[in-house]
């Protein structure tokens, strides 16, 4: 009987511990949601900091990882389905030049926040749009829940959603619409890559925005490192370092 006992002790010490590896093992690894549509933020190429994504998002996820020991993954999906995704635990985090709305943050906690946008209209080169009331006519495209949509919402104009940017900027240049309102940082990339079209801003009708990496409502021990990482990395001017490499990268 006392062996019984023994064994039977031995087993439940075992299956404690190996609950417990279990559970140090997934807090070691943190898994961020992406839409890699959205250069110089994110998006996919042949040599990425993190398997095939790159850009300045990619960057600040690596570094967070190598200042935390943490193991840090991808999930690239839908730019509109990621808080979902977050909310149903199938990742931990999102970033993905998200701007932190009032809205947004009822159902997410931010991080601080690491860049400030603003959104742009992108058009051709001979176009005679100069303001965003300018547009009031037009066929106006912006990409499915980013903020440019809301923004042109909120405006009152019509207009057709795109899933991914690249998608917009080939209808614009296909001469199907007149004009992709998107954020800044983007915008400039686009244009870069092609001379034909150019931006044009227009403060009064769109204000500066700012990105955070979104958590779970109340994972306050996630949050809390990612802060911390963040707040380093705009101390030491990394981040601005990276806005200006990937932005001007080709």
């Amino acid at each position: 009987m006392k062996k019984l006992v023994s064994l039977m002790l031995l087993t439940a010490m075992m299956v404690v511990m190996l609950t417990g590896c279990g559970a140090s093992k997934a807090s070691s690894a943190v898994k961020f949601g992406t839409n890699a549509e959205f250069p110089p933020f994110e998006y996919v190429t042949a040599a990425g900091v993190i398997g095939e994504y790159d850009g300045i998002d990619m960057a600040i996820v690596k570094e967070f990882g190598a200042q935390t020991g943490m193991d840090v993954s991808i999930e690239n999906m839908e730019f509109d389905s990621l808080l979902i995704a977050l909310e149903n635990g199938q990742v931990d985090a999102v970033i993905s030049g998200m701007t932190i709305t009032e809205e947004r943050a009822k159902s997410v906690d931010f991080s601080v926040p690491y860049y400030t946008a603003t959104q742009v209209m992108i058009v051709d080169q001979n176009s005679d749009i100069k303001s965003a009331a300018d547009m009031a006519g037009k066929k106006i495209v912006v990409i499915q829940g980013y903020t440019g949509e809301l923004c042109v919402q909120d405006l009152g104009y019509d207009y057709e959603a795109f899933k991914k940017g690249t998608e917009a900027i080939l209808e614009l240049n296909n001469g199907k619409c007149d004009v992709v309102v998107i954020d800044s940082a983007t915008a400039q990339k686009y244009v870069k890559d092609n001379p034909n079209l150019k931006i044009v801003e227009d403060p009064s009708a769109f204000e500066a925005e700012e990105y955070g990496i979104a958590v779970k409502k109340g994972n306050t021990e996630l949050l809390n490192k990612i802060n911390t990482c963040i707040e380093k990395m705009l101390a030491d001017g990394t981040i601005s370092e990276w806005s200006v490499s990937y932005s001007e990268a080709e």
